[in-house]
């Protein structure tokens, strides 16, 4: 579990097809990443993988073939910069919102415009299975940083998003281009909403007795 708040940056190296060596580039490191052991998750982009070798510079971490199908991960050439986030712990503060690190789909940066006091980023998303959980006013995690949706389309197959000085300055958003991939990942609270909703998948229990007028007569 991470909460979308990056915490360094790495630059990318493929091994193969199935090992992605990550170097630090943010120094000094941030106390949640000097104690990178063996086992432990860290968000690349967004993706939660698994360290299997640390090295004094960095560490070295596995990748499946679903990975690279589902995410960017295997668009990205050597020297690609990406973003880093241990993964949560015990009594953190959670300044973000809650993220899986399990990508649900790619959308593609359209735009990205300065304002007088924040950049406004705009994204085209062609895969359902994360438009249907793009709402307004809420959480989307853009390759692993936790952002806001200011804007969307009634379908979420586009999407805006106000990001604040700081946020574009210690993050790669600011070294993306118009036309360029992006890991998704929508909120995990709406998913349950729509499993039990019976949005998805076979009826449940509680799906047959949750509804709009359930939900109406017991003040909701």
């Amino acid at each position: 579990m991470f909460t979308g708040l990056i915490q360094a940056v790495g630059t990318l190296f493929h091994r193969g097809d199935t090992q992605v060596y990550l170097r630090w580039e943010t120094h000094p490191l941030p106390a949640a990443l000097t104690d990178v052991e063996l086992g432990d998750s860290i968000a690349i982009d967004g993706i939660c993988l698994t360290v299997e070798t640390r090295l004094p510079d960095g560490f070295v971490a596995a990748v499946s073939p679903e990975t690279l199908d589902r995410t960017s991960l295997g668009q990205l050439a050597d020297g690609s910069r990406v973003n880093l986030e241990s993964s949560l712990r015990v009594g953190s503060k959670i300044g973000g919102h809650f993220v899986t690190g399990h990508i649900d789909g790619q959308g593609h940066l359209e735009a990205a415009i300065a304002t007088a006091d924040s950049w406004r980023l705009s994204f085209t998303v062609g895969d359902r299975r994360v438009a249907r959980y793009i709402v307004p006013k809420g959480s989307i995690a853009v390759n692993g940083i936790s952002l806001t949706v200011a804007d969307c389309s009634p379908s979420g197959d586009w999407f805006a998003a106000a990001v604040i000085p700081v946020t574009y300055r210690e993050t790669t958003l600011q070294y993306l281009r118009p036309g360029q991939a992006v890991n998704l990942e929508g909120d995990v609270l709406g998913k349950y909403v729509e499993k039990f909703m019976g949005g998805k998948g076979e009826p449940t229990a509680a799906a047959d007795r949750l509804s709009l007028e359930f939900l109406a007569e017991h003040g909701y």
